[in-house]
């Protein structure tokens, strides 16, 4: 006869904790370890295209404002720092650390010092992209390296909200661009919405100037 038959005691499931306080402990700490796991997968995503920016920055900033109270909750003489933590339960995340020390989504930077440089090269690509498309330059990889640059540009620009919809209106471009291949070219319909939405945009961005400078 087997010895699990004769001790019914080798049925019964291991407990961690014994008491309510001790359960809270290893609740709190595996809301803090899916937390961290979960930044780092969409930091993962976002380097890799698989997540739009503003999916991402949203995302982003919803788990790192978790990430502070999961913390709040587990910090103590045990895990000082979050890479005590870390390092106790082999979480390799670096990513995801990354973030957490920087604070914001890797889409939103912070341009103290650079705010006119930053307007000054907003308004020069957006007349270029517009210049291209007005010259017959039509081409993905003609296009889409400029319009990409004017959205990273915009995304630094710390005075545009972040539901700025000039913003929305070049992602959307960016989105279409993406899905073609470099010699592929705008249709004449293409190129007439894509010019009507980059003037609306950035007459948007400098009305936004205008009221905030």
């Amino acid at each position: 006869m087997e010895a699990s038959a004769t001790n019914p005691d080798l049925y019964e499931e291991v407990k961690l904790h014994r008491t309510a306080r001790e359960r809270e402990k290893y609740d709190n700490m595996a809301d803090l370890y899916a937390v961290i796991n979960t930044l780092q997968s969409l930091e993962k995503a976002y380097i890799k295209d698989a997540v739009l920016p503003k999916e991402y920055t949203a995302a982003c900033s919803k788990l790192l404002v978790q990430y502070k109270a999961a913390f709040k909750q587990v910090q103590c003489n045990a895990f000082p720092t979050v890479e005590d933590f870390m390092k106790k339960y082999r979480l390799d995340c670096p990513a995801a650390l990354e973030r957490i020390k920087e604070d914001r989504p890797i889409t939103i930077k912070d341009d103290k010092g650079n705010t006119s440089k930053c307007i000054a090269d907003i308004v020069s690509l957006f007349i270029t992209v517009m210049d291209k498309l007005r010259l017959e330059i039509r081409a993905m990889d003609e296009i889409q390296p400029d319009l990409r640059e004017l959205m990273e540009t915009m995304t630094r620009l710390s005075l545009l909200p972040q539901d700025f919809e000039g913003k929305e209106k070049v992602s959307k471009w960016l989105t279409t661009l993406s899905a073609m291949h470099a010699s592929e070219e705008l249709n004449d319909n293409q190129v007439r919405q894509m010019l009507f939405d980059l003037e609306s945009a950035y007459n948007d961005f400098n009305r936004m100037l205008h009221d905030n400078i």
